[in-house]
C-alpha cells in the first residue's frame, strides 16, 4: 500500500483565522450595558445620599443581592451536582442497537462543550431562581427582623406575628427548595438517559445502580419537602379565603387540619421509605407507599373535607360555623383597625322644628360650601395668572387657624405646568433650566363666598399673600410637586445672573412664552439633588436620562444640582419602599416652608382569619374614576396601619418620616431593617400636627368592610339581613361610589367640633332589584391630632359610627338629590339660572349628624359656556327629612327648612355682602306682585331665546344680537324677581359667569 505524497511546504494548507469582529463587537456591548447598569446604580446612590438616606440604599440593595446569590447558589449548585452524579455514573458500554448507537453520537458530539454546558445549565437555572428569590426580599427580612404582635390566633396559639412574618418565609423556602428539587430530578434523568444508565430496551426500562440510587434521594428529599409543606399547610387554612369567609372554618378545622396532618406523615414515612429502597434495591416499599400516599391525598385531602362540608356542614351552616364566623369578624375587625370603634344608636328625627341647630351652632358655623372637587377651574381663572402654572383637578381640604378661628380651608399649590409653556419655546434649555418650578400656595375659606360666588381668598397673589404668610414670611417657590414629573437643573456660583423663570412681576410689559419683561429671574439656592458639577457625575446622568443636551449645555456649572423624581408619592416610596403610599397628598403651609404631607401604610395579605381586601377596588370612587385621585395599587390585602406620615419639602426636596402608629409590629421590624430612616412623631414640630388629618385611602378601605362588619353577632353576620353599602355619587351621570368628605363637625356626644373625614352608608345594594336608598349609618374619623411638638391627641384617629334603626325613614344621599332635582319650586329657580346655555354643577352632598337628625348641605355652582368660564356659587340646597331649603346663601336656606329659624348661624357671613345688598331673611310669604314679576320676567327671557333661535335661522345678526340684550335683561330682572321673593337681594353675577348665547 503506498501512501500518499504530502503537499509541498509552499502549498500548507493553513488554518483560517477567525475574525476579530465578533468579539470585539461582543466586548463592546458587554461593556455598554455594564456601563448603563453602573450609571443607574451610581446616580441612585447619588439620590439617596444626597436625600441622606444612604443607609436605605445600601441596605436594601445588599439584602436584595445576598437574596439573589442565595437562591442563585442553590439552585445552580444543585442542579450542578444532580448534572454531574448522572454523569460519573454513566456505564461504559459497546452500543448494541442503533438507539444506543445514536445516543453515543450525541455523546461525542457533546463532548468538545460538555464542560461549559455542564456549568452553563445551572448558572441559567439559577439566574432565574435568584431573581425570583430577589423580588421576595421582603419576606425575608421581616422574618429576620420579626416583632411579635403580643396576640395568639384563637385555633393555634400562635403568635400573630409566625403569620405575618415566619410562615410566607418559610412557605418561600420549602417552595424554592421543591423548585430546586424538581429541576434536578429532570436534569438528572435527561443525564443518564443521554449517557445510558436509563435505557428504554423490550423488557422495560432498564436503570443501572447509580441511577437508582440517585433518583430515590431526590424522590426521598422531595416528598420530605412536600411532608413539611404539608403540615405548614396547617397553618394556612387560617389565611385561606377559599371558604364562606377567611379563616379556617368548620370543615377546616374538623377535616383539613387533621388530614394534612396525616398527609405530612405520610409523606415523611414514604421519603424514608425510598432512601432505604436506594441502598438496598428494594422498590416494593417506597412503589407502594407512593400510591397510597397519592390515594390519601385524593381521598382524606379532598373527598372527605367535601363530604363534611357538603353533608355535615351546608345543613346546619349557620350553627356550625357560628363560632369561625366570630374569629373571622373579631379578627378581620382588629387587622383594619375597627375594633375599637365606637358605635352610637342614632334615633334620627325627620321633623325640623325650629331652632332644632342651637346646640350645634359650632358645626352650622363651620358648613363647608367650597367644593374642592369642582373649584380647579376657578383657581385656575382667578389664580393661575400664568400659562405654565396650573392647580390640580382635585384640590384639598385643610384647616387653618384664621382670625383667631380654626377653619376649614380649600388648598393648592401653583405648580409648574410644562405643557402650558409657549410650543415655540418647548425646547430642552426652556424645559429643564428655566421652567423649574411653580410659586406660592392658594387658599380660600371654605365657608364664605363673595357676592357674585366667588371664593374668599386668605392666601393668593403673585407675590404671595394673606393670612397664612407673605414672600418674606414662607417660602413660596414648589420645585417638588404633583405635576413636577421632569428633571430640572438648577443651581450657580454666587453673582451669576439667574437664569430660572420665577414669577410675573408685574401686569404690564410681560412676555410669558420668553420669560422677558416683568418675569422675574431667580436662582435655586437649596440643596435639592445631586451634584452635576464635575465631569464624572454629568456623563452618568447624561446616560441615565439618555440625553445628549446635558453633557452639553453652556447652562450647567460647578454648582449645578440636578432635581428628579420630584412627586411627593415616588419621593416617599423610595425612601421607604416597604410602604403603600396614600393617594393623595396634600401641601401646607408650615415652619415657614410649603410642605407636602403624605401618609404611608404598612400592610400585609397573611393575618390569620381576616378577610381580604382589593385595594384598588377599594379605594376607587367617583373621584379616582374621573382622573382627580389615583386609586391605591392593585394589591390585596387583609392587614392595613396607616404607619408612617412623612413631609417633603416643595423648595428643596428633603423627606421627613415620623413613625406614627408606634404600636404597629410590621413598622417596628422595618424600623429594625432600617434603623435610622424613620424618627419618632415625638420629634414633629406643632405646625406640622395641626395639619395632620386622618388619610382618605385607609378610611375607604375601612367603610368598605364596615358594610359588613359592623355587625358583631356572628347569627345576623351569616343571614345577611343588615348589610351595608357605600351610596353612589347623586352628583354624577356614572355609576361610582360617593367618596368620603372633610369638614368639621361635632359629632353627637362629642365635647369639641373636630377636623372629621366621614361618608355615609345605605342598604345594601343587591344586583337585578332596587333597594331603597335611605340612611343605614354614619361614620366619622376624627382627624385633629393637635398642635404641639410631639403630643397627639388621643382623639386622633377615632371611628365613631352612628347607627340608625333599620326601620328608617331618614332619606340616603341618591333620595336627597333626586328631590332636589324634582321640586317644582327648586327646578323653576334653576332654570332661570339656566337660561343662556349656562350649566348648573351640584357641589358635593354633605351629610352632618346635628339637630337630632341627619342635614344634607349641597352647594350648586353656576358655568357659563364662555372659554374661560368657570364655576361660582349661586344657590345652597339643604334638606332635613324629606323638607327642603333652597336660597341664595345658607343661613337663608336653613331657616328656610327650620320653619323661619334654624337656631344657629351659619358662619361669620356665608356671602361676603356688598354695600347696598340686603342681608335679612323673612318668613314672609312673598307678596303676589313679587310672583307675577318673576313670571313675566321668565316669559319674556322664553320669548327672547325663541326670536334668537328664529333669527339665527334666518341668518340676521342684527335681531340675534337684540334679541340676547332683551334676553340678558329679562333675566337680570327674573333674578331680581327670585332674590325679592326669598327676601335677599341677589348677588351680581360676574362677566365669566353671565349666560350668554354664542351664534
Amino acid at each position: 500500500m503506498t501512501s500518499r505524497p504530502s503537499p509541498p511546504p509552499g502549498n500548507a494548507v493553513r488554518p483560517k483565522r477567525r475574525s476579530a469582529l465578533l468579539p470585539t463587537i461582543l466586548v463592546v456591548a458587554a461593556l455598554v450595558i455594564a456601563l448603563a447598569i453602573f450609571s443607574g446604580v451610581y446616580t441612585d446612590f447619588l439620590w439617596f445620599n444626597q436625600l441622606g438616606f444612604s443607609g436605605v440604599f445600601w441596605t436594601e440593595r445588599v439584602a436584595k443581592l445576598l437574596i439573589f446569590l442565595s437562591g442563585f447558589l442553590v439552585m445552580a449548585l444543585g442542579v450542578y451536582f444532580s448534572i454531574r452524579a448522572a454523569y460519573k455514573a454513566r456505564p461504559i458500554y459497546a452500543p448494541d442497537s442503533a438507539r444506543d448507537d445514536n445516543l453515543n453520537r450525541y455523546q461525542v458530539q457533546l463532548e468538545p462543550v460538555r464542560r461549559v454546558v455542564m456549568i452553563g445549565v445551572p448558572v441559567v437555572f439559577g439566574l432565574f431562581a435568584g431573581t425570583a428569590a430577589m423580588a421576595q426580599w421582603e419576606k425575608v427580612m421581616l422574618f429576620f427582623y420579626r416583632v411579635p404582635f403580643g396576640q395568639a390566633d384563637p385555633e393555634f396559639g400562635m403568635d400573630i406575628s409566625f403569620y405575618t412574618n415566619t410562615l410566607p418565609f418559610l412557605g418561600f423556602i420549602v417552595g424554592m427548595l421543591i423548585s430546586v428539587t424538581v429541576i434536578s430530578f429532570i436534569a438528572g434523568i435527561l443525564t443518564h438517559y443521554l449517557y445510558g444508565a436509563i435505557r428504554l430496551t423490550e423488557r422495560g426500562i432498564f436503570t443501572s445502580r447509580q441511577a437508582q440510587i440517585h433518583i430515590a434521594v431526590l424522590a426521598g428529599i422531595f416528598l420530605l419537602l412536600l411532608g413539611f409543606n404539608f403540615w405548614l399547610g396547617r397553618y394556612a387554612t387560617l389565611q385561606d379565603n377559599g371558604g364562606y369567609r377567611a379563616g379556617a372554618m368548620f370543615t377546616d378545622v374538623n377535616a383539613v387540619i387533621p388530614t394534612k396532618a396525616i398527609l405530612a406523615a405520610a409523606a415523611i414515612i414514604v421519603a424514608v421509605l425510598f432512601i432505604i429502597a436506594a441502598f438496598m434495591g428494594k422498590w416494593k416499599l417506597p412503589l407502594i407507599g407512593t400510591g397510597m400516599l397519592v390515594v390519601t391525598a385524593i381521598v382524606a385531602g379532598g373527598i372527605y373535607p367535601w363530604a363534611v362540608q357538603e353533608w355535615q356542614v351546608k345543613p346546619s351552616q349557620g350553627n356550625l360555623e357560628a363560632q369561625y364566623i366570630k374569629r373571622n369578624i373579631d379578627m378581620t375587625r382588629q387587622a383594619y383597625g375597627l375594633s375599637n370603634m365606637e358605635v352610637t344608636p342614632y334615633n334620627a328625627t325627620v321633623t325640623a322644628e325650629a331652632g332644632a341647630l342651637r346646640q350645634d351652632a359650632d358645626t352650622a358655623a363651620n358648613i363647608r360650601l367650597l367644593d374642592p372637587n369642582l373649584l380647579s377651574d376657578t383657581f385656575r381663572e382667578l389664580e393661575q395668572y400664568r400659562p405654565y402654572y396650573e392647580f390640580p383637578k382635585t384640590l384639598n381640604v385643610d384647616r387653618y387657624t384664621v382670625d383667631g378661628k380654626v377653619q376649614d380651608v380649600v388648598v393648592a399649590a401653583r405648580e409648574l405646568n410644562p405643557q402650558g409653556i409657549n410650543q415655540e419655546q418647548q425646547n430642552w434649555y426652556n424645559q429643564h433650566l428655566v421652567y423649574t418650578h411653580g410659586y406660592g400656595m392658594v387658599a380660600a375659606q371654605g365657608n364664605t363666598v363673595t357676592t357674585d360666588g366667588k371664593p374668599v381668598f386668605i392666601q393668593s397673589g403673585v407675590p404671595s399673600v394673606g393670612k397664612l404668610g407673605t414672600d418674606t414670611s414662607y417660602q413660596p417657590r414648589i420645585y417638588f410637586g404633583q405635576s413636577t414629573t421632569d428633571y430640572s437643573l438648577v443651581g450657580a456660583p454666587e453673582g451669576t445672573a439667574p437664569i430660572e423663570l420665577d414669577r410675573p412681576q408685574g401686569t404690564t410689559g410681560a412676555d410669558a412664552s420668553t420669560g422677558t419683561g416683568s418675569e422675574a429671574l431667580t436662582t435655586f439656592t437649596g440643596d435639592g439633588g445631586p451634584s452635576v458639577g464635575n465631569w464624572f457625575n454629568r456623563v452618568m446622568y447624561a446616560l441615565k436620562f439618555q440625553s445628549t443636551d446635558l453633557l452639553l449645555t453652556n447652562g450647567v456649572n460647578e454648582k449645578s444640582q440636578v432635581l428628579y423624581d420630584r412627586t411627593p408619592k415616588e419621593r416617599v416610596a423610595k425612601v421607604a419602599p416597604y410602604l403603600t403610599i396614600d393617594g393623595n397628598p396634600y401641601p401646607a403651609i408650615v415652619d415657614g416652608k410649603v410642605k407636602w404631607i403624605v401618609d404611608g401604610y404598612t400592610t400585609s395579605a397573611y393575618y390569620p382569619y381576616s378577610q381580604q381586601q382589593q385595594l384598588q377596588e377599594a379605594t376607587t370612587d367617583s373621584l379616582t374614576a374621573a382622573g382627580g385621585l389615583a386609586p391605591l395599587p392593585n394589591a390585596s390585602v387583609n392587614y392595613i396601619r396607616n404607619s408612617v406620615k412623612s413631609t417633603v419639602d416643595a423648595y428643596d426636596g428633603s423627606v421627613e418620616l415620623y413613625a406614627w402608629d408606634t404600636q404597629d409590629p410590621i413598622l417596628k421590624a422595618w424600623q429594625k431593617v432600617f434603623p435610622t430612616s424613620v424618627k419618632p412623631y415625638t420629634e414633629m414640630s406643632g405646625d406640622v400636627m395641626s395639619h395632620v388629618r386622618y388619610p382618605e385611602d385607609i378610611f375607604k378601605v375601612q367603610r368598605e368592610l364596615l358594610g359588613q362588619y359592623h355587625v358583631t353577632d356572628p347569627d345576623k353576620f351569616f343571614k345577611n339581613t343588615e348589610a351595608w353599602s357605600i351610596p353612589d355619587d347623586p352628583t354624577t351621570k356614572a355609576v361610582d361610589k360617593q367618596p368620603p368628605y372633610y369638614l368639621s363637625l361635632k359629632m353627637p356626644g362629642a365635647e369639641k367640633t373636630a377636623f372629621s373625614l366621614t361618608t355615609d352608608f345605605i342598604p345594601q345594594k343587591v344586583t337585578g332589584s332596587d333597594s331603597r336608598n335611605v340612611l343605614y349609618g354614619f361614620m366619622a374619623a376624627n382627624g385633629d391630632a393637635g398642635n404641639v411638638k410631639g403630643v397627639k391627641s388621643p382623639d386622633y384617629g377615632k371611628l365613631q359610627l352612628l347607627e340608625l334603626p333599620v326601620d328608617t325613614q331618614v332619606p340616603g344621599p341618591g333620595q336627597v338629590q333626586n328631590k332636589f332635582q324634582t321640586d317644582p319650586t327648586v327646578s323653576e329657580q334653576l332654570n332661570v339660572l339656566t337660561l343662556g346655555q349656562s350649566e348648573v354643577k351640584n357641589g358635593n352632598l354633605l351629610t352632618l349628624p346635628v339637630g337630632g337628625g341627619l342635614l344634607y348641605v349641597q352647594p350648586v355652582y353656576l358655568q357659563s359656556t364662555g372659554s374661560t368660564s368657570y364655576p361660582t356659587l349661586q344657590r345652597v340646597l339643604v334638606a332635613f327629612g324629606d323638607k327642603i331649603g333652597y336660597a341664595a346663601t345658607l343661613n337663608e336656606a336653613l331657616d328656610q327648612l327650620f320653619g323661619g329659624d334654624s337656631g344657629a348661624t351659619a358662619g361669620d357671613a356665608n356671602v361676603q355682602k356688598e354695600p347696598g345688598t340686603g342681608g335679612s331673611s323673612t318668613t314672609t310669604p312673598p307678596p303676589a306682585s313679587i310672583n307675577q314679576a318673576l313670571a313675566n320676567a321668565l316669559n319674556d327671557a322664553n320669548s327672547a331665546m325663541k326670536a334668537g333661535q328664529e333669527a339665527l335661522a334666518k341668518g340676521d345678526f342684527a335681531a340675534y344680537g337684540e334679541a340676547q340684550k332683551q334676553l340678558e335683561a329679562s333675566i337680570a330682572a327674573a333674578l331680581a324677581a327670585e332674590a325679592a321673593a326669598g327676601g335677599q337681594a341677589t348677588p351680581q353675577a360676574t362677566p365669566e359667569a353671565t349666560p350668554s348665547a354664542k351664534p
